[in-house]
């Protein structure tokens, strides 16, 4: 066994091999660029190597500096995560001739897989199920249309070495084929150097599930059951699940035998992942092989109990697989949601920057059950230390809630990689009790000073068809064609919301009544009638009263009425805690609070279930007054065209004095390794371009103004 192993990553995936290595008694060694200086995995990590400025391409995609890293500090073996260099058969391949051992597949195998267009080629020779299309690289965007014609529309381009949703668009039409391509050429060529595209055939209501794999030096390979990975946002996956509520045990059996093949034709070694795309006749066909470990793995070590990362150093060291294919055991119902620096309410768009606060939902599972040997700094912002395996559960592990993530309170989202703050995981008897632990597992993730998805999420969650397990990968497209708006989640019980904001304000105001000095007979009385009034846009405020009853003070315990009915509050939240936990009717629940949001010293934010109430609790006569307040509207900004995000201004596609219609390309921004293309809302002439080119921007500043 190694004694000390380099990890060629950062964030999250960093930090989970640390995790698996101090378990195994294995000295880290971490790289870092300027970016991340003062990241979590830098801290958790026994040695630091400094490898080169924030772009990626600069550091962690340099293969000369990660080997140099790992010579100066003696490491025997690398692990490469996953991104980055994980799927880079060139640099395997030197890992393995400097005499230092890959933790991944070998590098023929990473060749043969990790290029799509050879894969397929494989996957049909080892009687894996294919998918139609063209499996040789396209030259020009002209080409890509007549054969996506061939083929016949809906049509998938994709880059051959693509991967995380980059370098993948479907066509729908001639128009889409040609931009497509050349969309996908560039994206491919920024993030992985290879810019060769193919085309095969949409399948319409596809799902996406894909198969784990484990393999050893010694020809095993075994599948640890299958993930639903259906429930994507432009090809990202959002939600993934273990096992999948669609597939018969047939057809699971059938999509692993064939995976296991595949693998064996490679001669294939470590963890690796099978994606099929399964039609709803559970027809399956075979989409690419992933040769490394998943973001969402995970979900599979929940329901195996194994830990993939374990597996991975010890099948790179030389040793047989502990399991035979009937030992995989499938337990439970696990899920992942993505926790992503990102605004919902914006489209969506990267949103970077620092971390003012991050606290967790408390933790009860930790790597695929294992303990944390010691207390350590890997376990800041969790409430609890993790339970040992087994408890709380019959052999095997147990069920709870795990976050996997890569930043602290204080830490910094940079604009340089991917937008992932945490993966927040939920393991529970079956896949409803999975999706209640999930949801009340992210009403107490509070993330502050960078927007997430976690409101996205809580509604995907609430969904009924999700609910259902109804659902393929176009589910986020067809339920929320339009983006994605506060009304998107309705509440189960808006009157909960109301309560809250009025039982929160009393306590505040019970504060304020006990502090010292105030003058005799003019000290504050607090009064049992308010009234709450939700604070809505462009000035349309609507009101409703609330009664605050039986306040006591020390066991923080009201009764509140409202228009939609009385709710017995109890809590022994600390005022100024952004989460707040206590019963209601006697139920658990957990919410988040904030006050003096938009600039409103007074306001009160309440969020619960994805849904977010922003009021002022007033009393009676101070409402009244509130009413007859002017609205101010903002300043009128729509003669500009905004940056919607911090990122590089790579392109500005127009001039002064240009005409320009509605619809057309003003600007292309880069941010999170992704591209973003700013389109003219109307048609006019351009007056003035107020950044360049290279330019750093920030949010909303302008970049174009129309005359």
């Amino acid at each position: 066994m190694f004694s000390k192993i380099l990890i060629a990553n950062r964030g999250e995936i960093a930090c989970r091999v640390i995790q698996t290595a101090r378990k195994m008694g294995i000295q880290t060694v971490a790289v870092y660029s300027d970016a991340d200086k003062d990241a979590r995995h830098v801290e958790l990590a026994d040695e630091a190597v400094h490898i080169g400025p924030a772009p990626s391409r600069d550091s962690y995609l340099q293969a000369d500096k990660i080997i140099a890293a790992a010579k100066q500090t003696g490491a025997q073996a690398i692990h490469p995560g996953y991104g980055f260099l994980s799927e880079n058969a060139g640099f395997a391949k030197r890992v393995e001739e400097e005499g230092i051992v890959f933790i991944g597949p070998k590098h023929y195998s990473i060749a043969a897989m990790g290029d799509k267009i050879e894969s397929k080629k494989l996957a049909g020779a080892a009687g894996v199920n294919c998918i139609p299309g063209v499996n040789d690289a396209i030259e020009t965007a002209e080409k890509a249309v007549e054969i996506a014609k061939g083929i016949g529309y809906p049509v998938m381009i994709k880059a051959s070495a693509g991967g995380g949703g980059k370098g993948l668009r479907v066509a729908f039409n001639d128009k889409e084929a040609f931009e497509g391509f050349t969309s996908c050429r560039n994206e491919a060529r920024n993030s992985f150097g290879d810019d060769r595209v193919f085309i095969e055939k949409f399948v319409e209501e596809p799902r996406h599930i894909e198969i784990q794999l484990i393999g050893d030096s010694h020809g095993n390979v075994l599948y640890l059951n299958e993930r639903e990975c259906s429930i994507q946002r432009r090809h990202q996956k959002v939600i993934e699940e273990a096992p999948s509520p669609f597939i018969s045990e047939a057809t699971r059996k059938a999509m692993g035998e064939q995976a296991v093949a595949l693998a064996k034709a490679v001669n294939y070694e470590s963890a690796g992942t099978v994606e099929f795309v399964v039609g709803k006749d559970q027809s399956f066909y075979f989409l690419e092989m992933n040769t490394r470990l998943q973001v969402e793995h995970p979900v599979t070590e929940c329901i195996t109990g194994l830990d993939l990362v374990e597996l991975m150093i010890r099948v790179a060291a030389g040793e047989k697989l502990p399991l035979a294919q009937k030992d995989v055991k499938r337990e439970g119902w696990a899920i992942e949601c993505r926790i992503n620096a990102e605004d919902p309410f914006r489209n969506f768009l990267p949103s970077t920057g620092r971390l003012v606060r991050f606290q967790p939902p408390k933790e009860t599972m930790f790597a695929a059950g294992e303990p944390s040997p010691q207390p350590s700094p890997e376990r800041r912002g969790s409430e609890s230390p993790p339970l040992p395996l087994g408890e709380g559960r019959g052999e095997g592990g147990f069920y709870g809630v795990r976050v996997d993530t890569g930043v602290q309170d204080g830490g910094e989202i940079p604009m340089f990689y991917d937008s992932m703050i945490a993966k927040l995981i939920v393991h529970g008897t079956d896949r409803l009790d999975a999706i209640a632990k999930m949801r009340e597992a992210l009403n107490s993730f509070v993330i502050r000073g960078v927007s997430s998805n976690i409101p996205f999420q809580a509604a995907l969650l609430a969904h009924p068809k999700f609910v259902a397990g109804d659902f393929n990968t176009g589910f986020i497209a067809e339920n929320y064609a339009q983006g994605f708006r506060a009304e998107d989640v309705p509440h189960d019980d808006p009157g909960f919301l109301v309560a809250l904001a009025a039982y929160v304000n009393r306590r505040l105001l019970g504060r304020a009544a006990g502090i010292s000095g105030q003058m005799p007979g003019h000290g504050v009385t607090v009064g049992e009638e308010f009234v709450v009034v939700n604070l809505g846009a462009e000035g349309k405020n609507t009101s409703q009263p609330a009664m605050v009853r039986d306040y006591q003070a020390k066991s923080g315990s009201s009764r509140i009425e409202t228009g939609a009915g009385s709710y017995e509050i109890c809590s022994n939240w600390h005022l100024g805690g952004a989460r707040i936990r206590g019963t209601v009717n006697g139920q658990p629940f957990a919410a988040q609070v904030e006050r003096g949001v938009d600039r409103n010293p007074l306001a009160i934010r309440i969020a619960h279930n994805g849904t977010r109430l922003d009021t002022l609790v007033l009393s009676p006569r101070a409402a009244q007054l509130h009413a007859l307040m002017p609205y101010k509207a903002p300043p009128d900004m729509s003669r500009f065209v905004l940056s919607p995000m911090p990122g590089l201004l790579v392109e500005v596609a127009v001039q002064p004095g240009q005409k320009v219609q509605a619809g057309e390309r003003v600007a292309v921004i880069e941010a999170m390794k992704m591209e973003n293309v700013l389109f003219a809302t109307a048609d006019g002439v351009v007056g003035k371009v107020l950044a360049a080119k290279g330019e750093s921007l920030s949010v909303d500043q302008p970049i174009v103004e129309f005359a």
